[in-house]
């Protein structure tokens, strides 16, 4: 197998269907988030497997803070499916209306828990296919919940993964799914596990939308479109 230098470690890596350069980018990109956070952890609060798939719901269109600030009282109030159930879409409705799209998201939680309860015992499910027949849960959720709650190494691609993969060069495409299978092949398997969690702080506190904070950076050297963006200390 062809294989491409490992500047960090001085080791040879398999080549995975991408050039030696792209590899050994995605080396030192990943490398160097690393270094900084060896340990990255996700923003949302959440006790279990079953907490963090209803906080991973709501955050459809909303920021981990706002989930954050309506998980509170809602998972006081009911934390498992059956109590969920039990609290009824009126119910959860009146804990999560500060965040956009609660009705539906109301809706889905509760039918997701009957589901949990009929087919799965209660229990969320760890494969992909079970979690993505669930009501509310597309296939970034269940990567989310996969990579966090099971540690699977998935990269899951929210709107913070997607901006930093094509801003940076690192893996672009025109779609999530694009990005995932080019993160896909060019990730170290040591940097899978918290590779999600890595690209979505570095999303979320340097590179952002409106204003990457080039400045602070400590890819910017790697990254194509350090140029081209406003470089703010703030």
């Amino acid at each position: 197998m062809e294989r491409c230098r490992d500047a960090n470690r001085n080791e040879l890596l398999p080549l995975k269907r991408v050039s030696c350069m792209a590899a050994a980018k995605a080396e030192s990109f990943f490398h160097r988030l690393a270094v900084a956070n060896p340990v990255p952890r996700s923003e949302l609060i959440f006790y279990s497997p079953y907490t963090l798939l209803v906080a991973v719901v709501l955050s459809a269109q909303a920021t981990d803070r706002s989930v954050n600030n309506v998980t509170r009282s809602l998972f006081l109030a009911a934390d498992t499916p059956s109590m969920m159930v039990a609290l009824g879409e009126d119910g959860v409705k009146a804990h999560i209306r500060t965040i956009g799209l609660f009705h539906n998201k109301a809706r889905y939680i509760i039918a997701m828990s009957r589901l949990l309860i009929d087919d799965h015992g209660s229990k969320v499910p760890s494969d992909r296919a079970s979690l993505e027949k669930l009501p509310g849960v597309g296939r970034k959720s269940a990567s989310v919940v996969l990579n966090i709650a099971f540690f699977q190494p998935i990269i899951a691609v929210d709107t913070h993964v997607f901006r930093v993969c094509n801003r940076s060069g690192i893996a672009k495409g025109y779609t999530p799914l694009e990005v995932e299978e080019k993160l896909e092949s060019i990730v170290p398997d040591r940097y899978r596990l918290h590779a999600h969690n890595w690209l979505v702080l570095h999303g979320r506190y340097v590179c952002k939308a409106r204003t990457a904070h080039c400045i602070k950076c400590n890819v910017q050297d790697l990254c194509e479109s350090v140029h081209t963006q406003s470089i703010s200390a703030k």
